[in-house]
């Protein structure tokens, strides 16, 4: 074997480990209200889809609003065949920025975290 066949085999090889490692976590792959979404109504609900199934007794959300103030919310459910978190808000959301930070651990053992804002119109 050449040189450059043993590097390319072993680059090869390198490629589907680490690939195989990124998607056995639960991605966000969407969220409503979007990230950086500006919304004329305060949302009842925070809907996050993930690439995978969740687990979820251990995943959650936690907001902070305008001034860094915490946001209080319902308990979380999940929806579409477990890759869904629904988060109701409970109250009525005021005119400001929001960050939803979250933590999600997928069926198979891999924890996830991240985080993502928007804002409500005034």
């Amino acid at each position: 074997m050449s040189k450059h066949t043993g590097l390319t085999a072993l680059s090869a090889l390198a490629l589907v480990i680490f690939a195989g490692q990124a998607l056995a976590h639960a991605h966000l792959t969407k969220s409503v209200p979007a990230d950086k979404a500006t919304v004329a109504i305060s949302p009842a609900e925070l809907d996050l889809h993930f690439s995978e199934e969740l687990d979820l007794k251990f995943s959650g959300v936690e907001i902070t609003g305008p001034e860094k103030a915490p946001v209080r919310t319902g308990d979380a459910t999940l929806m579409d065949e477990g890759k869904t978190l629904m988060v109701p808000l409970p109250e009525k959301l005021d005119p400001g920025a929001y960050e939803v930070e979250w933590h999600v651990l997928s069926k198979d053992g891999h924890k996830t975290t991240g985080s993502y804002g928007f804002r409500v119109k005034p």
